[in-house]
């Protein structure tokens, strides 16, 4: 266990006017208000705020961050106020444990809203002082590190929100040992098997690579040497989570897989870069693509490098990264290397304003009230892979990669995104699907008459332009259901004599309104438009305000204000809030009983039901999705399609057999290949009760040894 020596001494080896004292009372109070709390490993809880205090350090905070560190669960998780913090330690420490205690305090009873909900309360506290984040970052390196206590399901939400939201988060703060470490503890959870084949395959091969690498650094150590250049030289191998991407992105094990070797070299200036850079092309040829100049174009987060990849001597790719010290500095320390130890430190403000997506995900959660959208922009702004474009004037953009010159549009101005119609990309007519690359000059033509397509959606890569696009389409969609929402109320009508405009006034209509829940006829008509609300749930609201007494006869009233009782269908489904629906189940994804579904409503048939995670839904207009859920049944069965790849062997069709009989899941179609490399492709359609079934099903042929890929198609 670390101890509070450590912290004092390590945090003075870089700030050695560091308020000491202020850490000192930190651990003293912590101790106290956290006396006899254990955690789950059986250890004194102090352990865990020690345990990130000492990560603070090894990010190279400030004494403010450390304390916080320090007393960052007292809130939470004992009977301290923040009254009592602020008392003790001032308003500084005070706002940032109250940052880190917000992001997680809140419950809310949608997995999706909850995730949306908590990363908008870290946005909103990385605001007011970015250190929030810091000191959530290494509260949760901590808990990823402690995580086999906690139970299995436990263990895979946990890992899957670090490798969602936190491992990118790190990234993006420029702390890439972090985002590194974050990452491969989460694919230990996450994929064990592969894991420990990638812990294996390296093993294997560590002899045979660590004499590869001394060669490799010797070799340019003379060349460099020659050429009177100083530099250091670093050779690793990547980090498990990087091998395991290139496997799922180019379908290998890990015995394919070689480039797994990476070198850095480190010189004194910019100069030495480029000139190291020359070096190494003139010994290895370069692979066509994979140079990127980060030094001219720096990324967001400041980082700066020369990354190129090269045919090494044994003719295996070879990643080399080139860099100044100071630069090795920001990379290694991220947006800690901008901290100044003087007569104070840079501001969580201050430092916000060099982060421009910071400043766009602050506008988005202001914005975005829809979860599953708010979710995606989150996604997208800490996934990007950046490259840089200019405008006509020479104004540099920065653009995800793949980007198109509607997301140019729209990173100018939203009407010059809506009105798009065409661009130029260096003086050349192209697609709106063209991918721009880093240095075009892309110009764009527009028309006063044009509006947003809905297809745009299935290309555009930023955020912002997602955004803009739904908002359009979102807007045009309601005028249109209006209108659609009084053509259908009307025709019901008509079938009983009755016009809309003649026989109910305004505050007949306000009065339905209201008892719906709404507060514009608008709002009525277009939800009828859409489908969410029936044109005879109207009709049962509308008819007393004429007055007619209803009698013991099947009448005219009696027929409209009959209320038709919901028979429960045999699909095992209900939609929340609503009866006389039409249900179906979309052939897309086949969603399963106990799967995470959604309804999505279609103008005149009924509801769909999809699996939350279907493609087909991830753009539609979420005014549309309805909440469902699963009806208990017993005698529903539900077909699911599961793709086996495995190295090829004899008896694997028994295998797989055997394990959809013990399971109890009927095969209706199964087929058998086997591809050239020896492979064993076997695709099978089954039946299953549940998706919890499915879910064991896969779980246990990922257990053969054989197996090197099961999904679900």
């Amino acid at each position: 266990m670390i101890r509070l020596n450590d912290i004092t001494s390590d945090i003075l080896s870089y700030h050695p006017i560091a308020d000491i004292g202020l850490i000192e009372k930190a651990y003293v109070y912590s101790a106290k208000v956290h006396k006899g709390q254990v955690r789950l490993s059986g250890e004194p809880y102090l352990t865990h705020p020690l345990e990130v205090a000492g990560i603070l350090t090894k990010m190279k905070m400030d004494e403010v961050s450390v304390a916080s560190g320090l007393l960052h669960d007292t809130v939470e998780d004992t009977l301290t106020e923040l009254s009592d913090i602020e008392q003790m330690f001032g308003k500084e420490v005070t706002g940032i444990v109250d940052g880190v205690t917000k992001i997680s305090k809140i419950h809310f009873l949608s997995k999706e809203v909850q995730q949306a909900e908590n990363i908008r309360k870290m946005i909103l506290a990385m605001s007011s002082d970015i250190r929030v984040i810091l000191v959530k970052l290494a509260d949760r390196l901590h808990n990823m590190q402690t995580l086999g206590f906690q139970p299995p399901e436990k263990q895979e939400a946990i890992a899957r929100e670090t490798l969602d939201i936190y491992a990118p988060l790190a990234g993006r703060m420029g702390i890439y040992w972090l985002k590194s470490t974050l990452e491969d503890l989460s694919l230990f959870y996450l994929e064990p098997k592969i894991y420990k084949d990638i812990r294996l395959g390296i093993a294997q091969r560590q002899e045979g690579q660590e004499k590869f690498i001394r060669e490799i650094k010797e070799i340019l150590s003379r060349k460099l040497s020659e050429a009177n250049i100083k530099t250091t030289i670093k050779g690793r191998h990547k980090h498990f989570y990087s091998i395991y991407q290139k496997m799922m992105e180019q379908d290998l094990n890990i015995d394919q897989v070689y480039d797994i070797l990476a070198f850095r070299i480190i010189v004194n200036s910019v100069k030495d870069c480029y000139e190291v850079l020359g070096l190494i092309h003139s010994m290895w040829n370069p692979v066509a693509g994979r140079f990127k100049d980060y030094i001219s174009l720096p990324k967001a987060n400041m980082y700066q490098s020369l990354h190129t990849t090269v045919i090494s001597p044994l003719g295996e790719r070879m990643e080399i990264q080139i860099r100044t010290w100071d630069m090795d500095k920001i990379a290694e320390e991220g947006i800690a290397a901008h901290w100044r130890y003087k007569e104070g430190y840079e501001s969580g403000k201050e430092m916000y304003t060099q982060y421009a997506w910071m400043k766009h995900l602050l506008e988005s959660q202001k914005s975005l009230t829809n979860p599953k959208e708010f979710l995606e922009t989150v996604r997208l702004d800490l996934f990007s892979n950046e490259v840089y474009v200019f405008t006509p004037k020479g104004e540099v953009k920065e653009l995800p990669r793949g980007a198109t010159p509607i997301d140019f549009a729209y990173s100018i101005h939203s009407e010059i995104g809506n009105r798009c119609i065409g661009a130029k990309v260096n003086e050349k007519i192209v697609r709106l699907t063209h991918q721009l690359e880093t240095g075009d000059i892309i110009q764009i033509l527009t028309s006063k008459n044009h509006k947003p397509s809905k297809d745009w959606l299935k290309f555009v890569k930023t955020s912002t332009a997602k955004t803009r696009i739904r908002q359009w389409i979102k807007k045009e969609g309601r005028i249109e259901s209006i209108t659609i929402g009084r053509d259908i109320l009307e025709k019901e009508l008509k079938k009983f004599n009755l016009n809309l405009t003649r026989h109910f006034s305004s505050e007949q209509l306000l009065d339905v309104v209201h008892r719906f829940s709404l507060n514009s006829v608008d709002n009525l008509l277009a939800n009828i438009g859409y489908g969410k609300i029936s044109a005879k749930q109207v009709l049962n609201r509308l008819v007393p305000h004429l007055g007619i007494k209803e009698d013991k006869t099947e009448g005219l009233v009696q027929k409209i204000v009959h209320k038709i009782k919901r028979k429960k269908g045999d699909t095992g489904i209900k939609v929340k809030g609503m009866s006389d629906m039409l249900i179906r189940f979309a052939k897309c994804c086949h969603p399963l009983a106990g799967e995470s579904v959604i309804g999505y409503i279609t103008r005149g048939r009924g509801v769909t039901i999809h699996s939350k995670k279907c493609r087909h839904i991830q753009d539609v207009d979420p005014d549309r999705l309805v909440e469902v859920e699963w009806e208990p049944s017993e005698d529903m069965t539900y077909l699911a399609k599961l793709k086996v790849t495995n190295i090829a062997k004899k008896g694997m069709l028994s295998i797989l057999s055997a394990i959809f009989t013990q399971s109890e899941a009927n095969i209706l179609d199964a087929n058998v290949q086997t591809t050239i490399d020896k492979k064993g492709i076997s695709t099978f359609t089954i039946e299953v009760s549940d998706y919890a079934q499915l879910r064991d099903i896969i779980s246990k042929i990922k257990k053969i040894k054989e197996v090197l890929k099961v999904e679900r198609i």
